[in-house]
């Protein structure tokens, strides 16, 4: 249902521009120049190349700045406020944009035309893209609030909270999508509700026939199940509703979802969230909840981070070709084996891939088992020695970051082994796992290699920052101390 509603959503959207971009040159051709021409002259529109080019391109533009605003994730959760000021401000951008790419240099008579043919552009534009984004938007949340539409909701607690918050969620004005599949019990002697007297008040005689969770949704297991359950069960949306005495389980419950990708994670509040802002309503109908955002920056970085990585991995791999070239031969004629080394990592949400580097250690290196290296490690052969110390046997994985297994900056991938242990330490490890791994990171300008799992268990609060500081700008900043220690030879 997803995809086909997002299909809908790129092909009003591509109609749109094809419209307006139609509509705009026939109002410049038409009305601006047939009206300030000095002389007569009779013109086709369908004769003129530019408007077929501008048939061809622009709306692929425009699905492209779409698609880096985030305008097609979650299409079955838009609302409708929120969806008019996005289509404002991306038509606001791309018509900006395409004024001066295009329209600017035009011969259309006098300044004001200009400014006609902009104006022009942006109503109609906003008009023919809003207007059905705004007629599916109200379907689906007619069919969500009809209950045709539902959001698989797992429930994590069995007291009387969670029943509290279940019944809230489903005797609420207008219904929010949740469709409960199961609850999940923090332990072994949670309380059932037998008598709350709020809930009486509010639904008395649902409450009769509904005095525990048990009776309303099946219990699925223990935290212990957690992630499987969100795999198996396709959950989107998560409610955490604990009683006092098993707050202490929050932690493990956030380290354990937050790897678990768009996943919506709620907790209910108690009065002190209430008084320092913590909770935020998306409907003045629904519950209230502390939403926890999986999504450590805006759309439109993601979307940008993502395109600066496919042009920087393309322009290195361009750029560095020759010492691709010359590293492969020296490390071919300094040690025999293969060039390059695959070694299995584990990535972006858990998962395991292939991760390319030039060989920098004796073939079978690791014949005894995993090792981490060391500043005197005589695995490491001379040439590889060299090519760490400026990162040399490190750009291979440029091919991974086009490929999207890994990005340019990121925490740096481990072996499982190697996680297995770091968990058992610092279990907020985890969290690393919410986005790519990297060919830098702010762990690797900070620390350098880890030789120990010390080492990577220290190095981790460095990469745990930059989770909390997640931007484009911080990238940059990064690549820009990696290429200092990369010309000082400072690599570690």
């Amino acid at each position: 249902m997803q995809k086909k509603q997002t299909l809908k959503y790129i092909l009003c959207d591509y109609l749109a521009a094809l419209l307006s971009w139609g509509a705009l040159f026939t109002f410049r051709k038409v009305v601006l120049e047939a009206q300030f021409s000095t002389f007569n002259f009779q013109f086709s529109i369908l004769s003129d190349s530019n408007f077929w080019l501008g048939l061809l391109l622009i709306p692929l533009g425009w699905l492209s700045l779409y698609t880096i605003q985030g305008t097609y994730r979650n299409t079955l959760r838009k609302a409708r406020l929120p969806e008019l000021l996005d289509t404002a401000l991306a038509t606001l951008i791309g018509s900006v944009v395409l004024f001066f790419l295009l329209l600017i240099d035009d011969q259309v008579g006098p300044l004001r035309n200009h400014y006609l043919a902009f104006l022009f552009l942006l109503a109609v534009h906003f008009l023919l893209t809003y207007l059905p984004r705004l007629l599916l938007t109200s379907q689906t949340v007619r069919r969500v609030h009809s209950r045709e539409i539902g959001f698989p909701t797992l429930m994590i607690g069995s007291g009387s909270k969670a029943l509290h918050t279940y019944l809230d969620i489903e005797n609420q004005e207008t219904y929010s999508g949740n469709l409960f599949v199961g609850y999940i019990m923090v332990n072994d002697n949670s309380s059932f509700i037998t008598h709350h007297s709020s809930l009486i008040t509010h639904n008395s005689s649902f409450i009769t026939h509904h005095s525990s969770l048990e009776n309303v949704m099946p219990c699925l297991g223990s935290l212990a199940d957690l992630r499987t359950l969100v795999e198996k069960h396709h959950i989107e949306e998560v409610i955490i509703a604990l009683e006092e005495d098993q707050k202490d389980h929050i932690g493990d419950i956030l380290r354990t979802l937050n790897t678990s990708g768009d996943l919506i994670i709620k907790l209910t509040p108690d009065t002190r969230d209430l008084v320092i802002g913590s909770v935020k309503q998306d409907s003045i109908f629904h519950s209230p909840f502390i939403v926890i955002n999986n999504r450590l920056m805006p759309e439109w970085a993601y979307s940008v981070k993502r395109l600066g990585d496919i042009f920087l991995s393309l322009l290195a791999m361009v750029l560095l070709s020759p010492v691709y070239l010359v590293t492969a031969i020296i490390v071919k004629c300094t040690s025999p084996g293969p060039v390059f080394y695959a070694q299995e990592r584990i990535g972006y949400h858990g998962r395991a891939f292939r991760m390319h580097k030039f060989r920098s250690m004796y073939v079978d290196a690791e014949q005894s088992g995993p090792a981490l290296s060391k500043d005197d490690d005589p695995r490491i052969t001379p040439f590889g020695r060299f090519m760490r110390k400026v990162r040399l046997d490190e750009i291979p994985q440029f091919w991974n970051v086009l490929r999207g297994t890994m990005s340019i900056v990121g925490p740096r991938p481990e072996r499982q082994f190697y996680i297995d242990q770091i968990v058992k330490r610092a279990p907020e490890y985890m969290l690393l796992q919410r986005v790519k791994p990297g060919i830098t990171s702010w762990g690797q300008v900070k620390y350098g290699y880890a030789s120990t799992v010390d080492e990577m268990v220290e190095r981790l609060r460095y990469d745990l920052l930059y989770l909390d500081n997640m931007s484009i700008t911080t990238d940059l900043k990064i690549m820009v101390y990696t290429a200092k220690i990369i010309l000082q030879g400072r690599g570690k």
